[in-house]
């Protein structure tokens, strides 16, 4: 078993799922109904407990695991923030931007799950956390289509 490799991988998902924590409190933020809002802030709240999770595994097998998103997340941000602010900040800009964010947050750990060099532990805990980020995904996209379909 080789816990570096865990860690790193582990480490990685961490950085993201911030990301995604960080994308929601944004769209919180931007969105224009209240029950968008509330759901994005229930998705943060969400992702933050999958955070603490991934770093909780990355703790017992000795490492030391990320608090902080990506550098590329935090440009991206203030790049929709500035775009989001030219626009009309209606609410599917926002949920097209959510789901953005969670079709690379589900792939990130897509990629993780199909690493064969994962142990078992690990690989369960990643698995689960996966269930949660696949719900949120779903519902975007399914949110996206619905709003898609009312323009």
């Amino acid at each position: 078993m080789n816990s570096k490799h865990d860690i790193k991988i582990l480490n990685s998902l961490v950085e993201t799922t911030l990301d995604s924590v960080d994308g929601y409190t944004e769209a919180a933020k931007d969105a224009k109904s209240a029950s968008l809002i509330s759901l994005f802030n229930a998705r943060s709240t969400e992702r933050r407990a999958a955070v603490s999770k991934l770093q909780e595994c990355v703790r017992s097998l000795g490492g030391e695991p990320e608090d902080d998103g990506t550098i590329l997340a935090s440009a991206h941000r203030a790049f929709v923030n500035l775009r989001t602010s030219l626009t009309s900040k209606d609410n599917t800009a926002v949920v097209d931007e959510v789901e953005r964010g969670e079709d690379h947050i589900k792939a990130k750990f897509e990629d993780a799950l199909k690493d064969k060099d994962v142990s078992s532990p690990t690989m369960a805990v990643i698995s689960d956390v996966y269930a949660s980020v696949l719900s949120g995904h779903d519902q975007m996209r399914d949110i996206k289509k619905t709003l898609h379909a009312a323009d």
